[in-house]
């Protein structure tokens, strides 16, 4: 059997394929931290790993050989729309993500409650402004969506004192959630929380799921904060809310386009904290994915596509 060529197109391909070499030997590793790198290198390659935004079609187009994607992220969004892929296995990488969206959401929280961005205005313009500092203790968050990720935040929110809801239809109990409502019940939900935290899945059942309807529910001090995908909520719906006060503010790490375009009045809204879709990212991400990696790999070199286990259904 010819020895597989694995092209890992990341700025830590260097530490993926050292270690791949030693867990998942019987392969050829070439490495390349950029897309535009990794195009030389991508005519021999049957399998690519790499982050799925930056696996552009161009460079999969390149590979006539691929049969099988990595991708070192949960999201694949534009990989599952991609026509080059027809044919060619799909894997992702998850799991692991819990401990940094989760630091993510305490932190927006508290910004928002706290309202750090005015103190950091009060700082450029050195002026010594006090207020009440609300606390997170004995505030109640909805977490809409709960899986591995809600689990590990719950459990943070609970470390502050909060009161913990989440909003499912897979689930009715739940360690660590004082209730869950069902995805029909979002509302009224929505109407006992003071931070609304927006963790599910994108999908065509869960498009626009936060709404005129759900943020008009909110109460006016509420914060609304989505680290999942810009489509869960529908962006003018909200972009009114803001504007009009109904709701305190909101903390927002995706959107329906990105990167958030500069005429975005998102940018300068005054109750809106706006970070650059970095939820899942982490100082350590590289030692958090490779487990799966090695095992994925070691699942190819022993018996090929057919051995892989997890493979996402493009259809």
């Amino acid at each position: 059997m010819q020895t597989p060529k694995i092209l890992i197109v990341d700025t830590e391909a260097a530490f993926y394929a050292a270690s791949l070499r030693e867990q998942a030997p019987g392969a050829e590793y070439l490495t390349a931290t950029s897309p535009e790198a990794a195009l030389p290198l991508a005519a021999d390659a049957q399998v690519i790993l790499g982050l799925a935004p930056r696996l552009s079609g161009e460079l999969l187009r390149a590979a006539p050989r691929l049969e099988w994607v990595q991708a070192l992220t949960t999201g694949v969004d534009n990989l599952l729309a991609e026509p080059t892929l027809n044919g060619i296995a799909l894997t992702n990488a998850g799991g692991f993500h819990g401990p940094q969206m989760s630091e993510l959401a305490i932190l927006m929280m508290l910004s928002c409650a706290r309202d750090f961005p005015q103190v950091l205005e009060n700082q450029k313009a050195a002026k010594w402004e006090r207020w009440k500092q609300p606390l997170l203790r004995g505030k109640t968050v909805c977490i809409v969506g709960i899986g591995a990720i809600s689990e590990t935040l719950a459990g943070m929110c609970n470390a502050f004192g909060m009161r913990v809801t989440g909003v499912s239809d897979g689930r009715s109990a739940v360690p660590g959630f004082a209730a869950i409502y069902t995805r029909a019940a979002l509302s009224q939900a929505a109407a006992e929380a003071d931070f609304l935290v927006v963790l599910t899945p994108y999908s065509e059942k869960t498009h626009h799921i936060i709404n005129a309807e759900t943020l008009n529910a909110l109460p006016p001090h509420a914060y609304l904060i989505n680290l999942s995908r810009g489509g869960c909520v529908d962006e003018a719906a909200l972009l009114a809310a803001l504007q009009q006060n109904t709701i305190a503010g909101a903390g927002l790490d995706v959107f329906a386009t990105e990167p958030l375009p500069e005429s975005s009045p998102f940018w300068s809204l005054p109750n809106v904290i706006v970070t650059p879709h970095i939820g899942g990212f982490s100082d350590v991400y590289a030692q958090q994915a490779l487990p799966i990696v090695v095992a994925r790999m070691q699942e190819y070199l022993r018996g090929g596509v057919a051995a892989l286990s997890h493979r996402l259904d493009r259809s």
